[in-house]
Formats: structure tokens, sequence, C-alpha cells
């Protein structure tokens, strides 16, 4: 791959004037990516990897037909160039509808505040892994299995459009996940913690209190009662609240999946009533920092804020140019891929709950009985149908915390849900340890916050009374 920028710019504005009379859109990327990838597994090392990995894609848009070709090779970029268009000619039978955007030439670098994870040697990094293995270890001799993985990415795009954008874009992830499974006898619990940062090595050191918990959970859980099932007002902390936003009701918000199912957009009408009017919900790549930061979408598309939920009315949804032109609405800069293999679809940035007026103390007031949830161990969604499970959670007992219970998961309805939040916090949190997976495309990552909120009538799930 060139690495002089003016040389790239040289060579794609040559193709792009070469072959851009041939479709009606045309879009050349070109991407350099660098990262390790650590795996423990106890004391076993399953990966212990870094590597470079050097390509691009063409992206072809013919009378609404898309063509896709990629490469890691720069001498073939013309054979692909052709691939891509001849793929869009091919399938293009109607119209290609992509709505504007001012095109761009720009340099930019999502800064970091510390120590670049590529200064740092692999031995060190792997010096980590053992560390907090050791650490999930220590807690209890009833500790049978541990898992650490340690990931970072380091990747610089060009893209260079037939528009006129010349956009080049880098940025540094990091990412830590932590898993402690404790037995005894049949018993088998399992705790979990996850992290991640776009800002320094530094915020992956010094975890080592949010490590041990997810050990001391496994623990705790293996002589705590199963939760009754029944319906129950619950009260979520924040980290539960940004995994429901941006899995049960983000995922809809993506206009790829509205524009494609006519039922989903006639649910997802613009105007409809969710929630309370104290319910605000956003999403946007603006915010500086976080893990779905940056300037620039995968098409050029500035990073914006979007509103979805104002006053507990559905006010916006997430998209890219084509979903945009097709519905008549404005582009999010919403477009990404996980990579040059892939083509850019409509997913997630940040996505947040905003904060309320209410304490996180009166939350509980009133709740004869009621159940208090805190973090996540995993969860599922399907379409506007939910289940997740809590890290760790609580029986309220006239409007307080009483005694731990364990197998707590909570299902249901998401519009039902939005509709039955009666009370949101006045704290607030931001989840950097998002991995996002959609279309193939799994561990783009994003960020989630919001604050805790009191939900009536939730389905949970546990020992059956």
């Amino acid at each position: 791959m060139v690495t002089q920028f003016a040389d790239t710019q040289n060579l794609l504005s040559e193709l792009i004037s070469r072959y851009s009379s041939h479709v009606d859109y045309l879009m050349i990327r070109l991407e350099e990516a660098e990262g390790t990838d650590i795996l423990l597994r106890g004391d076993t090392v399953e990966t212990l990897s870094e590597g470079i990995s050097i390509g691009g894609h063409i992206r072809a848009c013919h009378k609404g037909g898309w063509g896709l070709s990629s490469f890691n090779n720069l001498i073939t970029i013309i054979d692909r160039i052709e691939e891509a268009i001849a793929a869009a000619r091919m399938v293009g039978e109607e119209e290609t509808i992509l709505a504007p955007i001012n095109p761009v030439q720009a340099i930019c670098k999502l800064p970091l505040t510390g120590t670049d994870p590529r200064k740092i040697p692999l031995l060190q990094k792997k010096q980590l892994c053992d560390f907090y293995t050791d650490l999930l270890k220590s807690v209890d001799g009833r500790i049978t299995t541990t898992s650490v993985r340690y990931a970072d990415s380091t990747q610089r795009v060009i893209i260079a459009t037939n528009e006129g954008t010349l956009i080049e874009q880098s940025w540094v992830d990091m990412e830590m996940r932590f898993a402690a499974t404790a037995k005894n006898g049949e018993m088998v619990q399992t705790g979990r913690e996850t992290t991640g940062s776009r800002k320094a090595f530094e915020d992956l050191i010094g975890l080592d209190q949010q490590v041990k918990s997810a050990a001391q959970r496994a623990i705790s859980a293996l002589s705590l009662p199963s939760v009754k099932g029944n319906t129950y007002t619950v009260v979520i902390d924040p980290i539960l609240t940004g995994l429901f936003v941006h899995e049960a009701f983000g995922h809809l918000s993506e206009a790829d999946m509205a524009y494609e199912n006519p039922d989903l957009l006639e649910v997802m009408a613009l105007g409809r009533r969710f929630g309370n009017e104290e319910l605000q919900i956003f999403d946007g790549a603006a915010p500086v920092g976080h893990r779905g930061s940056y300037f620039y979408d995968d098409e050029g598309t500035p990073a914006t804020t979007t509103q979805l939920i104002k006053d507990g009315v559905l006010v916006g949804r997430l998209h890219s140019r084509e979903t945009a032109g097709k519905l008549a609405e404005t582009p999010t800069g919403n477009a990404r891929c996980l990579n040059y293999h892939h083509m850019p679809i409509v997913r997630m940035t940040n996505t947040w709950i905003e904060r309320g007026k209410t304490s996180v103390e009166d939350l509980f007031t009133d709740i004869k009985e009621g159940v208090y949830a805190r973090n996540w161990l995993g969860g599922m969604t399907n379409g506007e149908m939910f289940t997740f499970s809590a890290g760790e959670a609580w029986m309220i007992r006239n409007g307080k915390i009483c005694e731990p219970v364990k197998d707590v998961t909570l299902s249901g309805n998401v519009f039902q849900t939005l509709a039955d939040i009666e009370g949101i916090g006045n704290d607030f949190y931001w989840d950097e340890s998002g991995g996002c997976g959609k279309g193939g495309q799994n561990g783009l990552p994003v960020g989630c916050g919001g604050p805790s909120l009191r939900i009536r009538d939730v389905v949970v799930g546990g020992e059956v009374g």
C-alpha cells in the first residue's frame, strides 16, 4: 500500500477519474491495520499473535445495484475496480438513490491521551494477562476455569469517491475480557468483566478490583438462592441500561432494518410515543473519547449526534446515505464496516439514555417486592423481544435492597418495556466494553451509556416457585 498521502491522493484521483463515468457512484478504500491478540485459558496460551493487514475494497453503485471487490495487493487494484463495476452494472435495475453529502478532503487522527499500545512490547502485554489470570485464580480455590483476553488494533483508512471526497482517518482501539468459573459439586457459576478504550494503554492497567469482582461473583453465586420467577418492578444499574438501549432498542433504530421491512417501518414510525416525557435516547459518534467515536463514517459522512427518542417520542433513526435517500431523510454518519473485507452497513456508534432527575435512592421507594439487577452476564434479542442475564442481583423489599439472589434473567418486549419505565436516575455511566455484531461483522467497537432505571412489570426468570 502506498504510505505517503500525497502519492495515494494522486493514485486514487487518477483511478477515480478514469472509471467514474462507468457507474453512478464509486469509492476506493485503502486500509492499513496492525494489532495484537492474546487469549489465556488458565495457564494455557491459546492465542498469542501480532499481525499487520494491508488491503482495500472498491464499492460501485449503478442503477441501485452494488458491487464490492476487496484486495490485499495494490497491484491488482485496477482488476478489482473493473470487477466491482461489472458486478454493479450486472445487478443494477432501478435508480441509485444516495442522500447528498458535501465532499470532504481531510486528514484526521483520533487522539490518544496516553501510551500507544504499539509502543508496548508483546511480552509486557502477555505479562499483564498473566497477572490478571493470577488475580482471578487467587480469589478462591473453587475457581476452576479462567480466561483473559487482550486485543488492540490500529487502523489507518483512506477513502476516495467520485464525488470529490478524500479522507484519511486513523485510530487505536483496545479491549480486555475476563471470566472466572467456580464449581462446588454439581453447582457451576461464572462471572465476567469487560473493558475497552480508545485513549491509552494505561486504561487497561490497575483493573485489579474489577477483575477480582468477576471471580468473587462466581464464588458468591455458588451459595445464593435462585430468584423466584415472577413479574416484578425492577431497578437496573447503568451498565444494564447501556446493554438494553443498545441491544433491545438501538438495532431497531438502524434504518436498513426498517426500509427493508414494511412491518417494522410501521412499528418504528416517527412521531410514535414509546415512553414517558422524561425519556431521551441518543446515538452518535460525535461525542469525543468513546469507543464508537470518529470524525467521519465509512462513506465520508461527518459524525453526528442523533436524537432517537425525544420526550418519549420517536424522532430519529440511524442512516447510511442509501437508507437516508430511500426514506427521504438525512444521513447520520452511521455507515460503518469492520474492515476492508466488508461493505459498510448501518451500525450504532455510542448509544445512550440521557440521565433523569430521580436520585438512585428514590428509585427504590415504595417497591414492596422487586429485584435490583446489576451488570450483565449474557443476553439475546430477537426483533423486539429481549432476554438479558444479570451479573448480580438482590431482592428489593419495602424499598430496601435485601438478600442477594442468582439466575436473574430479564425478559420482555422492548416497546412495552420503554413504556413501563417509571423512573430515570440522575446517575450516568459510560460502558466502553462493547463489541457489536451484525451482518457477519462482529466485534465492531461501540459505546453504551445510561442511568439507573426503574421499570415495572418485568418478567424475571429463575426458580419456579
